[in-house]
């Protein structure tokens, strides 16, 4: 071994001015390995020698090197003690139940804190199912409430709003009667007036007669105008009124399908909650059967 390492040293030059490749080693794996014919763990490991060397050179000529090998000192290590491996065999039928009695205990003791959490885990899901379920019924109720509390406001503000219409169509016809009738009473002071200068000036009375028909005709277009116009008056306002029913009315069934809709929203996440929530429950069964298993 000694001799290999010097001639694997001299072969390779150290110099900075050349470094020749080291040839392959094909003779450190010529020897075979023989395997021990004892057991491995009784044997002790063998005791590897480190020899450290140093290698000078120093260019003698031109034809060759001179090399000079100094060895170290010899290092000598103490194996490891090795621990004194228990002696099995006094093993008896009691050791070997006792040992089994305490295996079958510790598996009860793992089944049973895994059913203990499992338990835990599922009382937490109905706990939250629960909750969920209680906020849920809260959150119905609540948009129930609104929606009718909405829905009595806005019948409330319709109520207000047709009286008020009726209330001004009302003042709007009194008004239109207190002028009719001050136009009858207008007239009839006419007739009356007629009357009299007929009897007083009869030399006047065809031309007093006609003017004064022209006046009445004139007068009568201007009441059948002023109640042709009332009456459209009255129509477009019946329209107008008709046409507010008819916006706001639609405008409460679109309020009513949103409200649905967000109803069926809800009921929607809600039956997905209560969908996951069995089946996580159906998965903490198949666990448990897989595990009692």
């Amino acid at each position: 071994m000694l001799i290999n390492l010097v001639k694997d040293s001299v072969l390779q030059c150290f110099c900075h001015t050349c470094r020749a490749p080291l040839p392959p080693a094909a003779h450190r794996r010529s020897a075979p390995v023989k395997k021990a014919k004892t057991k491995p763990r009784s044997k002790q490991p063998k005791k590897v020698k480190f020899i450290t060397t140093e290698i000078r050179c120093q260019e003698k000529g031109k034809s060759g090197f001179a090399y000079e090998v100094i060895l170290a000192d010899p290092v000598c290590e103490t194996p490891p003690k090795r621990p004194v491996s228990p002696n099995n065999k006094n093993v008896s039928a009691e050791n070997i139940e006792e040992k089994l009695k305490a295996a079958e205990e510790r598996r009860l003791s793992l089944g049973a804190n895994k059913m203990a959490a499992l338990a835990s885990k599922m009382s937490k899901i109905e706990e939250a199912s629960k909750k969920k379920d209680e906020q849920t019924n809260q959150f119905i109720n609540q948009t129930k409430e609104a929606l009718e509390q909405k829905m009595d406001a806005h019948a409330e503000k319709r109520e207000a709003y047709l009286n008020d219409l009726k209330a001004k169509l009302k003042d709007h016809l009194e008004s239109v009667e207190k002028t009719r009738l001050t136009l009858e009473q207008q007239t009839s002071e006419v007739r009356t007036a007629v009357e009299e200068k007929l009897k007083t000036a009869a030399a006047q009375r065809d031309e007093n007669i006609k003017k004064m028909l022209d006046r009445l005709r004139e007068h009568e277009d201007q009441v059948h105008r002023v109640r042709t116009g009332m009456q459209e008056k009255v129509a477009q306002l019946e329209v107008q009124i008709q046409n507010k029913l008819e916006s706001a009315q639609s405008r409460r069934e679109q309020l009513e399908q949103e409200q649905l809709e967000k109803l069926r929203n809800h009921e929607r996440r809600a039956e997905m909650v209560r969908q996951n929530k069995e089946r996580l429950s159906n998965q903490s069964e198949e666990q448990q059967t897989a595990s009692s298993g």
